[in-house]
């Protein structure tokens, strides 16, 4: 079956308009901003019609046993298949623990059977400065030539000088690099956390 593609920057932009909306201030743990953050995704990919699984899990060949995915989404047609899902639409990570990125990345692209291969994946990484966002995208750019899914890869990292967390997304191919988008965290005057873009917050 042809992959099935979204347009994951979409999705990104949904994410950072909607962040205030999950309602996590100072006060939640990192956990809670991880469950918070994969609901969120959970309840899209049910909207747009998949069948979506917290803490699913996949074949590494490599690693010889089944690793677990923080989210997947699955797609069903009885008409086509009665007994199998039809395949693996989505699989996304969020890790919150910079010195596991690597380590994400390679759980979004490990070596599976074919019918666990996404057509999609996102991850969602805490890093600890934009200078190890070329590495990674290099990283994912080797793999993905030979996985061939859709990316978006969200990375969070501290600024700082201003007081807040800078988030920069990136679409990727198995061709290449195709779209980059920027945007802040930070805190409101409540302690409620959001997100923008940043020519929105320079306004």
């Amino acid at each position: 079956m042809d992959k099935y593609y979204f347009n994951l920057m979409q999705f990104f932009e949904g994410y950072v308009r909607n962040y205030r909306r999950m309602n996590l201030s100072h006060l939640h743990n990192i956990s809670m901003f991880t469950k918070r953050e994969i609901d969120f995704f959970a309840q899209l990919g049910e909207m747009l019609g998949f069948d979506a699984f917290i803490e699913d899990s996949k074949f590494d060949k490599l690693k010889g046993f089944y690793r677990p995915m923080d989210l997947s989404w699955w797609k069903w047609d009885g008409r086509f298949n009665d007994e199998y899902f039809l395949y693996l639409a989505l699989h996304l990570e969020r890790e919150s623990i910079p010195k596991k990125d690597v380590e994400t990345i390679e759980k979004l692209f490990s070596q599976t059977e074919e019918g666990y291969i996404p057509h999609n994946v996102i991850g969602i990484q805490y890093i600890k400065s934009a200078e190890r966002v070329d590495y990674l995208n290099e990283l994912i750019l080797r793999k993905n030539k030979i996985q061939k899914s859709n990316v978006l890869m969200v990375y969070r990292y501290p600024d700082e000088e201003f007081d807040l967390q800078r988030v920069r997304a990136y679409s990727i191919s198995h061709e290449g690099l195709i779209e980059e988008r920027k945007a802040i965290f930070k805190y409101d005057q409540s302690g409620y956390c959001y997100m923008c873009f940043d020519e929105d917050f320079a306004q």
